[in-house]
């Protein structure tokens, strides 16, 4: 049950707010921003302008210096623009909330914020609803001080309810109090759904597992859909599924469960982290991974290594793992002139020769696919097939007999 949003956000007008460092080049703050819009579109709201400072660190106060801030208030306050929100591209702490929402007077929102506001509106099983709720209150606590939280209040001493008020308590200590027994009975309401969900991989059996890992908005729906012939939801948005889907796939004479998890991204909101537990617990109990990479992405390697910290942080372990490059049917490249004598880059190289850069290195594990296009699809089951049987004989010994050997021709 989603009890509240932090925000409504259809057909607001909003400007975006990004920091330009030493540890975050132009180019990168301008990859930054993009992503940004994509999230601010896929939540509804409609971007207008972006502002950027270079400063060698988010200043404490206000994220930005106050001759930035004044230029941010002079755009929003004008009639013309109709601005009703500013959203900056990194989590601000509730003391920079505070001074910048004081200063400007419009709605503020942060990239974690916003982050939330798509996952509460995408959350469609209870599961979903009670993670995302958890990672909205967690979000909220270190903020009452700038948040004026009317909750429903019950009479009682029911585990989301208030008891009767002491002598001279706050309106603040009252709301502290009743999120944090909304957040003492959501965690134990997932402590629940989690026991279910371990005892629904459990019975599993011994079925091989592989999960579909990866970036938000890389095509692991699309290609769940094709290899499971299943019908998961998939759009070109940020975020389009939440929900952990389990499908049982049999290649040939091979029959083993492949999962679709929640996309990655940059800056991931540690709540969510968090309060996503038994997604990951998908990933950490997974015999394989198959690593799905936008590969028309201009920041698709930034995107991979992202991807494989963030795996590396939840499973502890190097799991086995197929790299699936995807879009090649998206794939675009600059020609560079003959008399150029410019290094090249990833922009400017073909994708024949960018396969032979260190991509070559990965040798049988990695595949270049459009799940959009049905390109090489059967080339990846074929692979699947290959490294879920190494992974079963490994496990069963003695059933090695029951496979025969594999070709393009009996898929």
């Amino acid at each position: 049950m989603k009890e509240f949003i932090l925000t409504d956000t259809m057909t607001e007008n909003a400007v975006l707010v990004g920091l330009i460092t030493p540890a975050q080049n132009e180019q990168k703050s301008k990859e930054y921003l993009d992503e940004l819009d994509f999230l601010a579109d896929t939540a509804g709201i409609r971007t207008v302008r972006r502002f950027t400072q270079r400063l060698e660190q988010a200043h404490p106060v206000t994220f930005v210096g106050s001759g930035k801030l004044q230029e941010i208030k002079a755009y929003t306050e004008d009639a013309d623009n109709e601005i009703g929100m500013v959203i900056f591209d990194d989590e601000l702490s509730p003391k920079q909330l505070r001074n910048i929402e004081a200063a400007l007077k419009v709605k503020i929102m942060d990239r974690t914020s916003l982050i939330l506001d798509i996952f509460a509106a995408r959350a469609q099983t209870a599961h979903a609803k009670t993670q995302v709720e958890l990672a909205q209150y967690n979000y909220m606590l270190p903020r009452l001080k700038r948040l004026w939280t009317h909750l429903e209040r019950q009479s009682g001493t029911g585990s989301g309810g208030m008891r009767m008020r002491g002598p001279g308590e706050t309106q603040l200590e009252i709301d502290r109090r009743i999120i944090l027994n909304k957040v003492s009975k959501l965690k134990e309401d997932l402590k629940e759904i989690d026991k279910q969900k371990a005892n629904q991989r459990q019975n599993r059996g011994k079925l091989v597992r592989v999960a579909l890992v990866g970036y938000t908005n890389v095509g692991k729906s699309t290609l769940m859909n094709l290899l499971s012939k299943s019908d998961v939801f998939a759009e070109n948005k940020l975020f389009a599924t939440l929900d952990t889907t389990v499908r049982k796939i049999t290649i040939d004479n091979l029959t083993f469960l492949i999962t679709d998890t929640v996309g990655f991204i940059r800056k991931l909101p540690t709540e969510l982290i968090e309060s996503f537990k038994s997604t990951l617990d998908e990933v950490r109990e997974a015999d394989l991974l198959v690593h799905v990479v936008d590969i028309a992405h201009p920041a698709f390697e930034e995107q991979l290594d992202v991807v494989a910290k963030t795996l590396h942080d939840i499973t502890k372990t190097d799991k086995p793992t197929i790299i699936v490059f995807n879009k090649i049917d998206a794939f675009e490249h600059i020609e560079k002139d003959a008399d150029d004598l410019t290094p090249r880059t990833k922009e400017n190289i073909p994708l024949d020769e960018l396969k032979r850069t260190w991509m070559n290195n990965l040798h049988e594990n990695c595949l270049f696919i459009s799940a959009q296009e049905r390109q090489n699809i059967e080339e990846l089951k074929a692979l699947l097939y290959q490294k879920v049987k190494e992974i079963h004989v490994e496990r069963f010994p003695y059933n090695d007999f029951l496979y025969q050997d594999y070709s393009e021709a009996e898929m």
